[in-house]
């Protein structure tokens, strides 16, 4: 049986980096950075080549998402989806058009580059019910005023894995990696804001 189902609480307000990815696995408070370590780190991150090309990791997880958050950042934007339980598997990559599994349809986004993103964790429950649901799933995320994401539009589950349609500026240079802490982990999304 094919149920699409999406799951509970939005949160729209954007974060800091510490706040949006929080600590991975450490185990003590790191020391504060000056003001020039946090400068050459930033800069270190946006030098670093990154590429268009789909980037893909075939984890499943038991755990369902239960948010997606965003941020602006010196030279990217940054998309972290959360899931209960430990790092979760992900497509990212750029199409010429957002798909909807199960129905098959097209989703429109704004900006002139569109990229799918498929997290593999369902937006539900063992029990069915959901897990994140946002407000408005054509604006699940608000990015307006973001240099790079132009829309943020959640598609649902299908068949024990969740969809999101970005809309983005232009085809630009994108990483994607994940970070667990304990009994949660995000699937991070950084989109630069140039080539």
């Amino acid at each position: 049986m094919n149920i699409t189902r999406t799951g509970a609480a939005f949160a729209a307000a954007a974060m800091s980096a510490t706040g949006l990815i929080g600590a991975a696995t450490a185990t003590a408070a790191p020391a504060p950075a000056s003001a020039s370590t946090a400068t050459s780190s930033a800069a270190t991150v946006c030098e670093q080549v990154w590429g268009s090309l789909p980037k893909s990791r075939s984890t499943m997880v038991a755990g369902p998402m239960t948010n997606i958050r965003s941020g602006r950042h010196t030279c990217y934007d940054r998309l972290v989806v959360d899931v209960r339980g430990p790092a979760a598997g992900y497509r990212v990559a750029y199409v010429s058009q957002i798909i909807q599994d199960g129905s098959g349809a097209v989703v429109p986004v704004r900006g002139g580059a569109k990229l799918q993103i498929t997290i593999n964790a369902p937006a539900y429950n063992d029990a069915g019910e959901a897990t994140y649901q946002p407000a408005n799933p054509r604006e699940a995320v608000n990015v307006s005023g973001y240099q790079t994401l132009r829309q943020v539009r959640w598609l649902g589950s299908f068949e024990g894995a969740s969809g999101i349609g970005v809309g983005v500026r232009a085809r630009l240079p994108f990483r994607v990696f994940t970070l667990t802490d304990g009994g949660t982990s995000r699937v991070v999304i950084d989109v630069k804001h140039t080539w």
